[in-house]
């Protein structure tokens, strides 16, 4: 009951912060200019009759998706941090903790309402570009849930990492860190793909290491495998040699991965914050 009633206080403090605002004007303004973007692809094509125009449509898509998931980045991390180190720093932690409150649960309730704010902005705003792109080329994703998961499922694991960093850091510092990191992952994986493309196998494996110390770009390129057309790799298998395309979806086993990976760092993230003092 605790881990709920804190959880519902996460997601109302996330709600009033001056971040949310933030959040949605930059999501008002990717979706303007991704509707001005896709209406020039339909004047160029006159709609997706031919094989180059879907190829553009799938994307442009990808594209203007990468946008959104940097946003749910930078406003999952850089709540995180307020949420968990700045309310230490500020006592309001060690006012509820001096009742007879498990440290663990508080830390989960905290997790939890951040999910739940991380997940319901990009259903909301993944929603809504998928309908932008549906009145303005008539392109529809073929996996739209399983693409939205993927991305929800992508703020979770970073969010979870700016808690663990919350522990150590300062909030700004921990957001930074966070949002540092996601980059450096995203392009590491495009260095991977580069090694791919010139048969490099050690450049190759920075790649696969990388979406295995942070899952974030693994579980990117499956949200881009859901959202792109099925037939754009047929239609142009070196379209697959692209940051904003992937030749395939994701695996069970990596899946697992992913959630096993949230789990011991929420693990971690506990263990510190029991060992902090207040």
């Amino acid at each position: 009951m605790i881990v709920l009633t804190i959880a519902a206080l996460t997601l109302r403090e996330a709600a009033r912060r001056r971040v949310l605002r933030s959040l949605a004007a930059l999501t008002l303004l990717l979706l303007a200019l991704s509707a001005w973007g896709f209406s020039r692809i339909d004047a160029e094509f006159g709609g997706l009759t031919s094989g180059e125009a879907r190829i553009a449509a799938s994307m442009v898509l990808n594209l203007v998706m990468f946008g959104l998931s940097l946003i749910a980045a930078l406003g999952t991390a850089f709540l995180a941090g307020p949420t968990l180190s700045g309310e230490t720093e500020s006592g309001v932690a060690l006012a509820v903790l001096a009742r007879p409150v498990r440290r663990a649960s508080v830390l989960l309730g905290k997790w939890l309402g951040l999910v739940v704010f991380g997940s319901g902005f990009v259903a909301v705003a993944g929603l809504a570009q998928l309908l932008v792109v549906r009145v303005t080329v008539g392109y529809w994703s073929p996996q739209p849930l399983a693409g939205l998961a993927l991305l929800a499922a992508q703020a979770t694991v970073l969010l979870t990492l700016g808690l663990l960093l919350a522990t150590v850091l300062s909030p700004m510092a921990s957001g930074i860190v966070a949002v540092g990191l996601f980059g450096s992952t995203w392009i590491a994986g495009v260095v991977g793909l580069v090694g791919e493309t010139l048969g490099n196998d050690s450049v190759a494996r920075v790649g696969t290491v990388s979406r295995m110390l942070l899952p974030t770009d693994g579980l990117w390129r499956g949200a881009m495998n859901a959202f792109q057309d099925p037939g754009l790799l047929a239609l142009d298998p070196q379209v697959a040699q692209s940051p904003f395309a992937s030749a395939a979806p994701l695996t069970p086993v990596y899946l697992g991965w992913a959630a096993l990976w949230v789990t011991v760092v929420l693990g971690l993230t506990a263990l510190a914050f029991q060992r902090r003092d207040l």
